[in-house]
């Protein structure tokens, strides 16, 4: 396919995939923005973000897109010129959930066909809290049905909690995504040997 991308008036044309060629995206501290899920943008957005001055280069693939008049290597790295200050409490979603849990049945440890339950149903006065909802596969989540965890003596294997950003990230590492460029692994935790 043929791409064109207008960029302050300078027409980019690539023979790439519009899903192809991500670009890591980190903070100005060179840390990626998220983990999980990892911090990417298009190779399209990249490319408009040098152009309005908004991030600097870090690395680059050995595509590039060009003009008549203009070339320039696709980014596959690139860093924030602000630092974005991140967020202390992570938002309470059900993606979240099953991160802080992840994405395991919190009653028998499945990992398939995932939603979430109120340890305290809500027909009974539970809240859709960090601190009253686990991740639950289909099949517990009916056993368990409106009861309590000692009506039904089912225990989640962990006691819900509120989780940090830190904690969300760390958990987010342990499910890294299925493909990973060369060029992002010296800014990524999980596929690094350490030196000495």
């Amino acid at each position: 396919m043929r791409l064109r991308v207008e960029v302050r008036g300078v027409v980019l044309h690539a023979h790439v995939s519009p899903s192809g060629w991500p670009a890591l995206v980190l903070n100005a501290d060179f840390r990626p923005l998220s983990y999980y899920p990892l911090s990417l943008w298009s190779w399209q957005d990249a490319i408009k973000a040098v152009f309005l001055e908004r991030v600097n280069i870090v690395a680059n693939y050995d595509r590039s897109v060009h003009s008549p008049s203009f070339e320039m290597k696709l980014p596959s790295v690139v860093s924030l010129k602000t630092f974005v200050k991140p967020s202390t409490h992570p938002a309470f979603t059900r993606f979240n959930v099953f991160l802080r849990d992840r994405f395991s049945c919190q009653y028998c440890g499945t990992r398939d066909d995932l939603t979430f339950d109120h340890l305290l149903p809500r027909s009974r006065g539970g809240h859709t809290t960090w601190i009253n909802v686990v991740a639950a596969c289909s099949p517990c989540n009916l056993r368990k049905g409106n009861l309590t965890p000692e009506e039904s003596k089912m225990w989640p294997s962990q006691r819900p909690f509120q989780p940090t950003v830190q904690h969300l990230h760390r958990n987010g590492r342990l499910f890294p995504p299925n493909y990973l460029h060369e060029s992002w692994l010296d800014y990524l935790y999980w596929d690094t040997e350490l030196d000495p």
